[in-house]
C-alpha cells in the first residue's frame, strides 16, 4: 500500500490531520517534521504512523521514494507572524515548498499545501480567492509575502502535480496547539487567563470603525480544516487555490464570551493596548468568501463559533486532552 505524507505533522493542524487520517482508516502515514522540539511530541503520541522523517532530510527521502507516495500533505511552514527576517521564510515557506512541488510533479503525487489568510492583508481586495488577484495582494509582515510568493508562483507553473491545493487557511483554533506560545488562538490564551485570573484582558482597538473587541475574524476550528483535507483527497477537484475559513466574521468578543460560557464562568472582559509591534500590521476583519470550495462539492458545512469554541473547551482544554 503506498504511503500518506504530512509535513508539520507535530504541529496544531498537522498532528490533527493524521489523527483524522488514522480515523478514516489510514494508517500508512510517513509524518515529517522537526522532531528536536519536544514540547511538540505529545501531538503524536498514539497515532499510527508508518515512519518519521526528518524535515532537513524530506527533499531527499521524497526524491529517494516517491513513487511509493499516494498523497502529501504539506502543512509544514514557519508560521510566526511577528518574526521578520525574510531569509527564514524563503527557505522554510518558499525554497523548501517548491522543492516539494517539484518532487510531487517527477513522481505524480497529488499536493495539498498550507497557504495563508494573511496573504489578503488589510483585505483591500476582498477576500476571494481568485488566482486573478494574486498579483494584487498586500500582505501586512513577512510570513504572509511567504505565502503569497508561493502561491504566485505555484499558479505561474507549467507542470503541476495530477491535483494540487493551496488553502489559504483562515484564524484557526482547536485542540494540539498546546506548544505554540504567542501564536495559539485567542481561545487558547482566554482559557489559560480566565483560569488564571478568572478575567481576559482583550486588544483595545486603535482604528475608530470598530468599538473594543468588536474587531472581526473569520473563526474556523481544526475539525473543519482536516475534514476539507481528506474531502480534498478523496475527492479530488477542481485544482488551484482554496480559501478555508468558516464564510463567517465574528467578534472577539463574541469568541471571548463564549470561552467564558464553556468554562462555567461570568464574565470579566478588559481591554489593553494592542502590542505597537503588531499594531501597524493589525487586520480588523477577516472573511473568507467559501462559494469555490462549496460549489466543488464539499457540502460538510462548518462548526458554528459557539459549537467549536464548546467542543474544544470542554472536551480538550479542560481535560488537557489531545485530538
Amino acid at each position: 500500500m503506498k504511503t500518506i505524507v504530512v509535513t508539520g505533522a507535530a504541529g496544531f493542524i498537522g498532528s490533527c490531520l493524521v489523527s483524522r487520517l488514522n480515523k478514516a482508516g489510514y494508517e500508512n502515514i510517513v509524518v515529517v517534521d522537526d522532531f528536536s522540539k519536544i514540547e511538540k511530541s505529545k501531538n503524536l503520541e498514539g497515532k499510527s504512523i508508518q515512519a518519521k522523517i526528518g524535515r532537513k532530510n524530506f527533499g531527499k527521502w521524497l526524491s529517494d521514494f516517491g513513487q511509493e507516495v499516494e498523497f502529501v500533505y504539506h502543512i509544514g511552514a514557519r508560521t510566526d507572524t511577528t518574526e521578520f527576517d525574510t531569509t527564514i521564510f524563503d527557505r522554510l515557506n518558499v525554497d523548501y515548498s517548491k522543492e516539494v512541488w517539484k518532487q510531487c510533479v517527477k513522481h505524480n503525487i497529488p499536493l495539498v499545501y498550507a497557504s495563508s489568510a494573511a496573504t489578503y492583508g488589510l483585505g483591500e481586495h476582498g477576500y476571494k480567492d481568485d488566482h486573478d488577484l494574486i498579483e494584487k495582494l498586500k500582505p501586512l509582515n513577512p510570513y504572509g509575502d511567504s505565502k503569497n510568493d508561493f502561491d504566485k508562483w505555484a499558479i505561474e507553473q507549467t507542470e503541476f502535480p495530477p491535483f494540487w491545493a493551496g488553502l489559504k487557511f483562515f484564524n484557526v483554533y482547536g485542540p494540539n496547539e498546546f506548544h505554540k506560545g504567542r501564536m495559539a488562538s485567542v481561545v487558547f490564551h482566554a482559557f489559560n487567563q480566565i483560569g488564571a485570573t478568572d478575567g481576559m484582558k482583550l486588544f483595545r482597538s486603535h482604528n475608530p470603525e470598530y468599538k473594543n473587541g468588536e474587531q472581526l475574524r473569520d473563526f474556523i476550528y481544526v475539525k473543519d480544516v482536516i475534514e476539507v483535507c481528506l474531502y480534498l483527497k478523496e475527492k479530488s477537484p477542481e485544482s488551484g487555490l482554496y480559501n478555508l475559513g468558516s464564510g463567517i466574521a465574528r467578534t472577539f468578543l463574541d469568541l471571548t464570551k463564549n470561552t467564558f460560557k464553556s468554562m462555567g464562568k461570568e464574565e470579566n472582559i478588559s481591554f489593553v493596548d494592542t502590542p505597537e509591534d503588531i499594531r501597524d500590521k493589525y487586520q480588523y476583519f477577516t472573511k473568507a468568501e467559501m462559494s469555490k470550495l462549496v460549489s466543488s462539492g464539499y457540502d460538510k458545512g462548518f462548526h458554528t463559533l459557539e459549537e467549536g469554541v464548546k467542543d474544544y473547551v470542554e472536551n480538550y482544554l479542560s481535560t488537557n486532552s489531545y485530538y
